[in-house]
């Protein structure tokens, strides 16, 4: 639980404002864990620029508390609308040359 809420200590300084939409939760055979894919909405609130990411999560729950969770979003959209594609790009590049 200590390692969620400082993950969302960290991103809640981004200039970011997101809003949730169509939300789905997929069970699995396996009745610890649950996917649930959504979109979000989102405006950067320093530029005005609008977006709208898709995401997904896949968490495993044990006794009431979430044991491990993996998450999936388009960092692509992400790094546009920050303004920090090119930087992404470039680090990518220079990780897949070695």
């Amino acid at each position: 639980m200590e390692a969620i809420k400082k993950y969302f200590a960290a991103i809640s300084v981004y200039p970011m404002k997101l809003k949730m939409r169509d939300m789905v939760v997929h069970e699995t055979s396996d009745p610890e864990v649950v996917v649930a894919e959504w979109d979000y909405d989102g405006l950067v609130t320093t530029t005005g620029k609008t977006f709208r990411v898709s995401n997904i999560t896949v968490t495993r729950v044990r006794n009431g508390k979430i044991v491990a969770s993996r998450d999936y979003h388009n960092h692509a959209v992400l790094a546009a609308v920050m303004g920090r594609l090119p930087s992404v790009v470039e680090a990518m590049s220079k990780s897949s040359a070695r």
